[in-house]
């Protein structure tokens, strides 16, 4: 049974910055396409950020660019988010995401963990 586990939420003053973990596990296969989604209250899941293997460009949502960085870890199936100069606007739920292939991913083919909850006060 695949299962994605999500740590590093919490609460920070603006400007600050916290890290997300998400650790996969139960894949067959190795999760070639891990990232990451946010849903703030009453709006829709938005991915931010995607990194897979092999490909050399990262993804990253306008709203988080230069702010926000993705990293994997492959030998531990893990992903990471390293979130920079939060503002309260990035105030959500995070979720994490993984899939098996990039063709999986573009096909809407992704695992989803729990989530875990940013909050950014001003």
């Amino acid at each position: 049974q695949v299962q994605l586990v999500e740590s590093g939420g919490g609460s920070v003053q603006a400007g600050g910055s916290l890290r997300l973990s998400c650790a996969a596990s139960g894949f067959t296969d190795s999760s070639d396409c891990m990232g990451w989604a946010r849903q703030p209250p009453q709006k829709e899941r938005e991915v931010i950020a995607r990194i897979c293997t092999g490909l050399v460009r990262t993804y990253y949502a306008d709203s988080v660019k230069g702010r926000f960085t993705v990293s994997q870890d492959n030998a531990k199936n893990t992903v990471y988010l390293q979130m920079n100069s939060l503002k309260p606007e990035d105030t959500a739920m995070y979720y994490c995401a993984a899939a098996t292939s990039w063709s999986s991913w573009l096909r809407g083919q992704r695992s989803w963990g729990q989530g875990t909850q940013v909050t950014v006060s001003l």
